[in-house]
């Protein structure tokens, strides 16, 4: 399979690799910059590009859009168009994303939004261990995932990349990265109620809300969650409350802890360890992408089905403008 990669930095380049680590290496990537072309055609020989206007698409089978997320569907629409099967990084905007996945429909593509923590080892037992009732009925969660902003890229200024922009801001961001494995794991919710502030002081970031904290109600399930990109060391903590037992994680734990209260005995919940990229958080291992990057790429070859959707996305997205027009209002949003 032909594929292309649009957008050379951190993400792009880490999908270079998964592909290589796959064995699809008839690979192509794009990208303005002169430094992150030449970077990609040393490090990983593939030969890159700098415009749309130097390519053939229909010589393509798939595609990765890694490029900002404000133009995610610039080139959703630039794949349909050229009848190109296509994966794309993390939403945060939808603009179009319903007229999209039509589009994409009817023309028979895969449109592959990424949902990388489903693929999380921890994540996956999480929702089996829930899914199981091992916990009884859940009742109330508290989670939060809180990071430093300036680690996201050290060889970068925010001010230099999609973070600091308002819409696509790292903290906006991460509400529905991480909503996209809450809502497998307890449902769609039905209202929130939330806060969001800019409570730091960090250069580049002026013009982002850098906290979001809310409360989410699914059905019967009270939800407490925070997202933030202030907290100098890098965290993903979950209590999950159920009626028969308790679950906690502590990504940095490298464990699920679950507590049974009629026998009052723990037990630790064991879960594969990969390892993390060269300057990469030990907790993000490059497994979870390698996986992704191949359900995608299987579901083009029509041997599976890729694991979100559009209207997915679409609906995860929901949730966080529910989420701002909480905090602007003052008031709980049903969604």
């Amino acid at each position: 399979m032909h594929g292309i990669v649009f957008g050379l930095g951190s993400m792009g380049k880490r999908r270079i690799r998964c592909l290589s680590e796959l064995g699809f290496t008839d690979i192509i990537g794009l990208d303005p910059r002169e430094d992150r072309r030449a970077e990609v055609e040393k490090n990983y020989r593939v030969k890159t590009v700098s415009s749309l206007s130097e390519l053939d698409l229909s010589g393509f089978q798939y595609a990765i859009i890694s490029t900002p997320p404000h133009m995610h569907e610039e080139y959703m629409k630039i794949c349909v168009e050229a009848g190109i099967h296509f994966f794309v990084e993390a939403s945060v905007i939808d603009g179009s994303l319903g007229q999209i996945g039509e589009a994409a429909d009817r023309k028979g593509l895969v449109a592959a939004p990424s949902a990388t923590l489903l693929f999380h080892p921890a994540i996956q037992k999480i929702i089996e261990t829930v899914s199981s009732g091992k916990l009884g009925r859940i009742t109330n969660y508290i989670y939060h995932s809180g990071q430093y902003l300036p680690d996201w890229h050290p060889y970068e200024h925010v001010q230099d990349y999609y973070v600091s922009r308002r819409e696509t801001g790292g903290a906006r961001e991460i509400v529905p990265f991480e909503l996209s494995w809450l809502v497998k794991c307890f449902g769609w919710p039905k209202a929130v109620s939330a806060e969001v502030l800019k409570t730091s002081s960090i250069p580049g970031a002026e013009d982002i809300d850098d906290t979001f904290t809310f409360l989410i109600l699914h059905d019967g399930i009270i939800g407490t969650m925070v997202v933030d990109v202030i907290s100098r060391f890098a965290t993903r903590q979950m209590t999950i409350v159920g009626t028969e037992a308790q679950l906690t994680w502590d990504w940095n734990d490298s464990a699920i802890k679950v507590y049974y209260g009629r026998e009052q005995r723990w037990e630790v919940l064991d879960y594969p360890r990969y390892q993390a990229a060269s300057g990469y958080n030990q907790n993000i291992s490059e497994r979870m992408y390698v996986e992704e990057v191949n359900e995608f790429l299987q579901s083009c070859l029509k041997a599976a089905k890729f694991r979100n959707t559009l209207r997915e996305d679409q609906k995860v997205l929901s949730i966080l403008r529910g989420i701002e027009e909480s905090a602007y209002r003052g008031a709980r949003v049903s969604l």
